[in-house]
């Protein structure tokens, strides 16, 4: 018996469309997953959506169920909960996540999907990728006891990033953005806040994840000596400049990139995939990180939602989308 679903596609740059697909039946090791919630990852799906990949990441951009070919047509994302209506026996009623599309209904491999563990509300647990990449920038340039660390973008990585920086013992966490009113997001998750200007300097560590030039350059000079920027940001087909001939040298500081599509090699021989997103969801448990849930939207909606968020008319941090029955 055939089944039907639909799919979010970005048509041509800056136009979105709801496409009907048909889903096959699923094998012997794949599960049938209807959507409850998807989120969207505003930073990158808006670049996408404006067609700004640039054509030397096509490749490296893919997202693991893409349909399509970038700059477009193209179904795009990466933020899916579900629940497993038919297939694995094992996974059957289980509420999911999983690296999908927005799209009503699909058919993956069961490995594809990892269980929301009790205690972690489904539309809470879209943001699992976007924890996960906090985690593998942590990973990649891990705290010490007792660090001055800062985090320059209260977007949805950079908010990611401190709530799990405010569970180190003795470390002190900055969150620093241009936005005054994302102080009240930095108190929920229980750490400092600051506009560029008024941010503390001699850090150990910078996280930046602002997407900025400026953010970045802002970045270098609140470092102390010897300190590291983790670079989180994507910048699509942006050009940044850097100014280094201050301290940069004299002071032997460090631009390191993190990037989510590979562990980080600190965790790679002990560590897979599979094992970084369930510590990912797992840490979801915190209710610190509803504050990050900004907005919802039906699903017959993201055409217009995703225009409205690549112009800059609907500010959120992670639009959460909802499907049938929610």
């Amino acid at each position: 018996m055939s089944r039907h679903a639909d799919a979010f596609w970005l048509s041509a740059p800056g136009e979105g469309e709801i496409r009907s697909t048909t889903l096959p039946e699923p094998g012997p090791d794949e599960v049938l997953v209807r959507s409850l919630f998807s989120g969207i990852s505003r930073g990158t799906e808006t670049l996408v959506f404006s067609g700004r990949v640039p054509q030397s990441q096509y490749a490296v951009m893919r997202a693991p169920f893409q349909e399509g070919d970038f700059p477009a047509p193209v179904k795009y994302g990466y933020l899916n909960v579900g629940v497993v209506e038919a297939g694995s026996a094992e996974l059957c009623g289980r509420t999911v996540f999983c690296l999908h599309p927005h799209q009503t209904a699909y058919v993956v491999p069961a490995t594809a999907v990892v269980p929301v563990p009790d205690g972690v509300p489904p539309a809470r647990a879209v943001l699992a990728g976007t924890v996960e990449t906090a985690v593998n920038a942590l990973w990649d340039a891990p705290p010490l006891v007792g660090d001055r660390i800062t985090v320059v973008g209260a977007g949805m990585v950079g908010a990611c990033v401190a709530a799990l920086l405010a569970r180190f013992p003795g470390v002190r966490v900055e969150l620093v953005d241009t936005d005054p009113g994302r102080a009240g997001l930095a108190a929920a998750l229980g750490v400092d806040f600051a506009l560029p200007g008024d941010a503390a300097g001699d850090r150990d560590l910078v996280v930046h994840a602002s997407a900025t030039a400026a953010g970045l350059r802002r970045s270098l000079e609140l470092l102390a000596a010897e300190g590291t920027v983790l670079e989180l940001s994507w910048y699509g087909d942006r050009e940044v400049t850097l100014s280094l001939g201050g301290a940069f040298h004299s002071g032997r500081l460090a631009i390191r990139a993190s990037q989510v599509g590979t562990v980080a090699p600190a965790r790679r021989s002990s560590r897979g995939y599979a094992d970084r997103l369930a510590l990912a969801l797992d840490l979801l448990r915190d209710p610190a990180f509803d504050t990050l849930l900004t907005g919802r939207s039906r699903f017959e909606e993201l055409p217009d939602v995703l225009h409205r968020l690549s112009s800059g008319d609907l500010p959120a941090l992670c639009h959460l989308i909802e499907y049938d029955g929610e």
